[in-house]
């Protein structure tokens, strides 16, 4: 199931939906007009648990394309929002988490260039998460090296403290593309959050695809360009961490509760790491890309 929250209209709320074929079905509109309540945000559909999406499925093939009036919009209709548009923590980071990253970050950000021994954790706020077609700010008083990296998140469905890796992505609710904007210069005693939380700066969406769609996350390209000129194509079969690794370790010091976002890292391509480095600048574009996932466009504006 592909998940999103959505606006009708400029002065509608936000809504949780459902994409079936062309339109986005309201679940809690089809829940009430089937006699099933169903939330109509996305963090409190993952908390029904897992037996939730299964609910949703189901009611969305008994109906077989004959919604009731008012249920289902076409998608060409709507504004797609970041499909958590606040959550309810910050996000958690996964920095070097690539091999062949792990190497330009060594040569243009001076960080070592062995391999982690552990995942290399750091945060996001929640101010930092912006929807598809979203500007993305570049605020010139404080960096004059905006970066990109495309990556992988994974939405944790079921609470999970102290799991085993083989029983970790058991707790995945499904998967999302984020852009983890950088502003290179803003690093501050080693410290990433100031250079990496700034607002705007976590590109989310246009979905979330349930796990039950991508039973292993570890086959999946992903690709970001800037201006139509390809920088970053891998796949996540070379992240070093891999999923269930990422949540395995988290976990075991810190729970991980339902609508929480792992940003799983990002392949080789930053501007950073390019010779000579390359920048964000307002009036370029960026795309990034997850297959099966869908694509982010987003423009970049002056503060």
């Amino acid at each position: 199931m592909r998940l999103v929250t959505y606006r009708a209209s400029i002065e509608a709320e936000a809504r949780l939906g459902a994409i079936s074929g062309s339109l986005v079905v309201d679940l809690q509109r089809l829940g009430a007009a089937t006699n099933t309540p169903l939330p109509s945000t996305m963090l409190e559909f993952i908390d029904l648990g897992p037996n939730a999406v299964t609910i949703a499925s189901d009611l969305i093939a008994v109906v077989n394309g004959l919604f009731p009036v008012g249920v289902a919009t076409p998608l060409a209709n709507v504004k797609l929002l970041a499909p958590i548009p606040r959550p309810r923590k910050n996000i958690f980071g996964i920095g070097l988490n690539y091999t062949e990253h792990v190497a330009e970050s060594a040569r243009s950000l001076d960080t070592s260039a062995d391999l982690p021994r552990q995942p290399v954790i750091f945060s996001k706020p929640p101010t930092t998460v912006v929807g598809p077609g979203d500007p993305i700010v570049h605020n010139a008083k404080i960096t004059q090296q905006l970066d990109w990296e495309v990556e992988l998140a994974a939405v944790i469905g079921v609470a999970a403290k102290g799991v085993a890796r083989e029983d970790a992505l058991a707790h995945v609710f499904g998967y999302t593309v984020l852009i983890d904007m950088s502003a290179r210069d803003c690093r501050r005693a080693g410290q990433w959050i100031y250079s990496k939380g700034q607002d705007t700066f976590a590109p989310m969406g246009p979905c979330i695809v349930t796990a039950d769609e991508i039973p292993d996350p570890q086959t999946l390209d992903l690709s970001l360009s800037v201006n139509g000129v390809q920088k970053q194509s891998s796949n996540t079969a070379y992240m070093l961490f891999k999923v269930d690794e990422l949540i395995a370790d988290i976990s075991q010091g810190i729970t991980l509760e339902p609508g929480d976002i792992i940003a799983t890292g990002t392949p080789a391509g930053v501007g950073a790491g390019l010779d000579p480095q390359e920048w964000l600048w307002p009036g370029d574009t960026i795309e990034a890309e997850v297959q099966g996932i869908g694509r982010l466009r987003h423009a970049v504006i002056a503060a």
